[in-house]
């Protein structure tokens, strides 16, 4: 069965615990940026006690079109994130997209994530598992825009298949006709049914996919991330950025830095009234 709290250096993610917050920019557009973004985030987990991890892409390859900004790449990008951890203490996370990453990955980040579109990819789930099994790290699965909740549970028993049954579980909204995401809540009690700690993406949930870059209202993340806690979610996924109008990749879905501070204090809030009921079992 999969681990329901996980454990990701000092942090607990799950049941009985506070929230996980995973942060940071979409993409590491320069490591300038990343410093100042990590700085920022270490402040706000060592003042007031959140459980942060540090998120950026070395590669975006999952772009619309050619011209699109993708990142650094493998090598440069990991070195990046290493010294987020070295200097900041901060564990990472970054996705991945072919099979040959895992391993380099795995011994630099905690957790590593399968992207939404690549989830039933067999092989790339079996790397994935098997590399953090051997770092004792996380798997992070994105749920599919095209994939019901319940159908999830086959890439969970396929990590434990590989080895690995330490496995986060990811919302981020389903394909609801053409260009729009919906978020049905019920989602995060049906996986945590049969999975282990739920997260919620809130980011990724006002996107609104089409055309050469990806459109999105940042205005909406409160509300839906707020939505998503009071469900029981045991984590949330947020991009954030000092100017997202000036971002490389996803700027029109990411949090206004200097924005984070009041929201993580709603969710935190929330969740520890949250917590106060008990939970639910389907």
């Amino acid at each position: 069965m999969p681990e329901s709290v996980l454990s990701i250096d000092a942090w607990k993610c799950g049941p009985a615990n506070p929230l996980l917050f995973i942060l940071g920019p979409c993409v590491i557009e320069s490591e300038p940026l990343v410093m100042q973004v990590a700085e920022q985030l270490a402040g706000l987990s060592r003042e007031r006690g959140y459980q942060i991890v540090f998120k950026a892409s070395f590669d975006k390859a999952n772009r619309t079109s050619v011209d699109s900004f993708r990142g650094p790449g493998l090598s440069k990008g990991l070195e990046i994130l290493g010294r987020v951890t070295e200097k900041f203490g901060l564990p990472t996370t970054t996705d991945i997209h072919e099979p040959s990453q895992a391993g380099p990955a795995a011994e630099v980040c905690k957790i590593l994530q399968v992207p939404a579109f690549l989830a039933r990819q067999t092989d790339l789930v079996e790397a994935i598992a098997a590399a953090t099994a051997r770092s004792g790290g996380v798997v992070n699965v994105k749920k599919p825009q095209y994939v019901a909740p319940d159908d999830l549970v086959h890439v969970v028993r396929k990590c434990e298949a590989f080895g690995n049954p330490r496995v986060l579980l990811t919302e981020r909204g389903t394909t609801f006709g053409y260009g729009r995401l919906i978020n049905d809540f019920r989602s995060i009690p049906v996986m945590q049914s049969f999975g282990g700690p739920v997260c919620f993406d809130a980011t990724h949930s006002v996107q609104m996919p089409g055309g050469a870059t990806t459109g999105g209202n940042r205005k909406l993340v409160p509300f839906l991330a707020r939505a998503a806690v009071a469900c029981g979610s045991d984590a949330v996924f947020l991009e954030t950025h000092p100017d997202p109008d000036r971002a490389l990749s996803d700027g029109p879905n990411q949090v206004r830095l200097s924005d984070l501070p009041q929201l993580l204090e709603e969710l935190t809030r929330l969740r520890s009234l949250v917590r106060e009921f008990p939970p639910v079992t389907l």
